[in-house]
């Protein structure tokens, strides 16, 4: 299977000389296109830090972490931000929406960056937003949302850009198990037609039981990755 994620002896050290603490030791681990895997383990177990350092929102003490074989932690600036607009897709536990803008244009704001042509982008929003259940919000605003509703748009931001891949950093949290089921199946549903790459950061015992991989870490290290 292709490789869309290579992390290769992966380092991360905060603080100086007696107050250093190691937050990753030493991680190798490799994503394949296509799969809809959760990082798990005990709060401070570096699971956070790993996600980010695969976003390129920080950089490794040491190490190489390669997305699509392009190392992106020997980028930075203009060329990283460009590098993960076009290959990343991100979705916050907060949602991270944009409040002054509508739902379609939340949804489309990343494709406007891309210079992707408007009739393009117009029909992605409305494929997309039939996908998720939500045809004829376009000209909403997220506080006339749901917290769900919210999460929807902002999966749905994540996915039209067509990224390699979409890092998930606990999307559950702030929702009702409910909401929490159906939008772990909304994912799962995504990643099955389109064939997109899922990677989780997760508590939530519900994302953990539909995920085909869970990888396991303990002190900065990876101390588990099995199949389900």
């Amino acid at each position: 299977m292709e490789h869309v994620f290579q992390l290769e002896n992966v380092s991360k050290v905060f603080g100086e000389g007696a107050v250093q603490v190691k937050a990753l030791n030493s991680i190798n681990l490799e994503f394949h296109r296509g799969e809809f895997s959760a990082l798990i383990g005990p709060s401070g177990s570096g699971k956070s830090t790993l996600l980010n350092i695969m976003s390129g929102l920080d950089t490794p003490t040491t190490g190489d972490v390669f997305l699509d074989g392009i190392n992106i932690s020997e980028m930075s600036g203009n060329k990283l931000c460009d590098f993960r607009r076009d290959h990343i897709g991100f979705i916050f536990q907060s949602f991270n929406l944009i409040p002054v803008l509508t739902v379609k244009e939340n949804i489309e704001y990343i494709m406007l960056l891309q210079g992707v042509a408007e009739e393009k982008r117009l029909q992605r929003v409305e494929e997309i937003l039939e996908r998720i259940g939500l045809k004829g919000f376009n000209n909403r605003y997220p506080n006339q949302l749901s917290g769900g509703q919210q999460q929807r748009v902002a999966i749905a931001r994540a996915i039209a850009s067509q990224p390699s891949i979409i890092l998930a950093d606990e999307p559950t949290a702030n929702l009702d198990s409910k909401t929490g089921t159906e939008l772990i199946d909304l994912m799962a549903q995504l990643n099955a037609d389109y064939g997109t790459t899922f990677i989780f950061s997760t508590h939530d015992q519900k994302i953990m039981d539909r995920a085909r991989r869970l990888v396991t870490l303990e002190d900065g290290k990876i101390v588990s990755d099995k199949l389900s």
